[in-house]
């Protein structure tokens, strides 16, 4: 059992609320030094921002934003000012948790770091959230303090009113007297960051419900270290010169690795765009000679299609997260643009990716090996390794992992005998590749046969009808369960049932004939969470109710 640190926390909510010692994951640091060289006293603060500053780096641009230009100094001297207003006239203490609800914009990252920087605890949330989900995570994590964007009060009033501990509301880029950005200019832009412990908590980043209702995640101030020095610094290896863009939310730990920790570890620029479509999305690569692009599959897909109408040939590196990546949409962005996107399998727990490849490591269709400080193994339901070929739940440790904040059932559940589950059934080949199956919750048991519905997903993505499609268990009389897609079809594609003989038979001749969805519903849309992640378990419960079965 690892000895943890003195805390530099004055409230000692969120070490007490870890689950205990011997129920985590087992950590991993040997096999990267960097990670072996932290410093038992870190801010993740002093790590990614001031450093920069005090090795005479503080004019280049960190942020661009619309016509804003944002330096390293720039965004330092306004997080030190917002940390003074925080430690000031708002009375936080080292350890009390700090909500910041905006969207992808430099004031967000300004107040992420000046949690940091004044010891408290960072716990970020979704601009879409509404004021029934934001209580739920003030009064989980016990949450006394928010910033807001001003765009965003009408469901943070309702949130005050009705949490138990929420009591003060700061808003920003108001014009307000007594908004946060009045406060800052009257505050120094010099602060002394707290001096946290390596392992003090930094942040608690709640999941985004694909699964259910949200959990929080608890990471350190290392954790945040750590994703830079594995992930960062060994699979995607950016430079100062780069300029990195994405579509995830900073509030989500996706974002904040690819648009906030990994560019600033490497001295890096980044452009950010609060409402992002396919054509703005492609116009900032353009405009912005972006060559580090983070985004989700089925914006890969959609952008595949509108390329040619563009100049993006600045783009070096892609990286695909949030779900699997289809082998028919890895080949229609190469072929797009050249890019060997690189897939990375990551979760809220874990903090970010820790199974990915790059380059020519890459083999398309799989997700990838173990990322540089994690392994990987795939098991048994008794938690013994299973051949090279075959089917299993997939386990990973390394230098991150999961610790949920009071929740013991679900801690047990995530962590078993030191190794993390993410709930993935994979095949790990004889080479280390792991190939994605299912989330376990997605295989479809129909006839005794196991089916794959993402496998089906990804072969339906092949047919040119095809824009977006979800396959899930539907109770059958015959067969217990059987496999159904939903498909959003493409502009023009005629429904009916002719199509949907189609689609069935290029899933016969493309894969095992008893894998064919029986059933296909054409929908205009599929539910994802804010992230863009494909929220299968909504269409499962529907299609449960429907056959009043029990779940498979």
């Amino acid at each position: 059992m690892r000895k943890l640190s003195p805390s530099a926390h004055v409230d000692t909510f969120a070490r007490d609320q870890l689950p205990p010692q011997d129920t985590w994951p087992r950590l991993t640091l040997a096999s990267v030094p960097e990670l072996v060289a932290y410093p038992a006293r870190m801010n993740a603060a002093s790590e990614l921002l001031d450093s920069w500053i005090a090795t005479g780096h503080a004019n280049r641009p960190c942020y661009y934003f619309g016509s804003e230009v944002w330096s390293y100094a720039k965004l330092q001297h306004a997080a030190n000012q917002i940390a003074n207003v925080l430690t000031g006239e708002v009375g936080v203490q080292p350890g009390e948790r700090v909500l910041i609800r905006g969207f992808n914009n430099p004031m967000f990252v300004a107040c992420w770091f000046a949690i940091m920087k004044a010891g408290a605890i960072a716990v970020p949330t979704m601009p879409l959230l509404r004021a029934r989900e934001l209580e739920y995570v003030t009064d989980k994590a016990r949450v006394k303090y928010a910033l807001c964007d001003e765009r965003l009060t009408e469901e943070m009033k309702k949130t005050l009113l009705g949490s138990r501990h929420l009591k003060k509301l700061l808003y920003f880029d108001n014009e307000g007297k007594a908004g946060l950005n009045a406060m800052m200019a009257k505050a120094a832009t010099q602060f002394a960051n707290v001096d946290t412990a390596a392992d003090d908590v930094a942040l608690i980043a709640f999941t985004s419900g694909t699964t259910g209702s949200p959990k929080g995640c608890m990471h350190f101030h290392r954790d945040i270290l750590a994703i830079c020095d594995t992930f960062s610094r060994y699979v995607l290896k950016p430079t100062a010169d780069d300029i990195f863009a994405g579509t995830p939310p900073i509030a989500f730990t996706f974002g904040l690795g690819a648009l906030v920790t990994f560019p600033m570890h490497a001295g890096a620029a980044t452009v950010l765009v609060e409402k992002v479509t396919p054509e703005i999305l492609l116009e900032t690569i353009q405009k912005f000679r972006v060559s580090i692009l983070f985004t989700a599959p089925t914006m890969f897909r959609t952008l595949a299609d509108m390329v040619p109408k563009y100049d993006i040939r600045s783009l070096t590196k892609s990286v695909s997260a949030g779900e699997t990546l289809p082998l028919a949409t890895y080949q229609a962005w190469e072929k797009a643009t050249g890019n060997k996107t690189i897939d990375g399998l990551g979760s809220t727990e874990m903090l970010h990716i820790f199974c990915t490849t790059a380059g020519d490591d890459i083999r398309p269709g799989a997700t990838g090996k173990a990322c540089p400080g994690f392994e990987l193994r795939v098991v048994d339901n008794r938690g013994n390794d299973v051949p090279p070929g075959t089917v299993g739940r997939l386990a990973v440790r390394g230098p991150t992992g999961c610790r949920y904040l009071d929740d013991p059932a679900n801690q047990a559940k995530y962590v078993q005998d030191g190794w993390n589950f993410p709930g993935d059934a994979y095949v790990m080949d004889a080479d280390g590749y792991c190939w994605y199956q299912a989330r376990t919750d997605d295989m479809i048991i129909s006839a005794g046969y196991n089916i794959s519905g993402p496998e089906i997903e990804g072969v339906l993505l092949e047919h040119e009808a095809v824009k977006e499609c979800a396959v899930v268990a539907s109770p059958d009389p015959e067969r217990t369960f059987i496999a159904k897609a939903f498909v959003v079809m493409r502009e023009g594609a005629a429904k009916g049932d002719a199509l949907v003989k189609e689609l069935q038979d290029h899933v016969k001749n493309t894969i095992a004939p008893y894998k064919y969805p029986r059933a296909i519903e054409f929908v205009d849309s599929l539910p994802r969470t804010e992230t863009g992640k494909l929220q299968r378990f909504k269409l499962r419960q529907q299609e449960l109710e429907r056959g009043k079965k029990p779940s498979p």
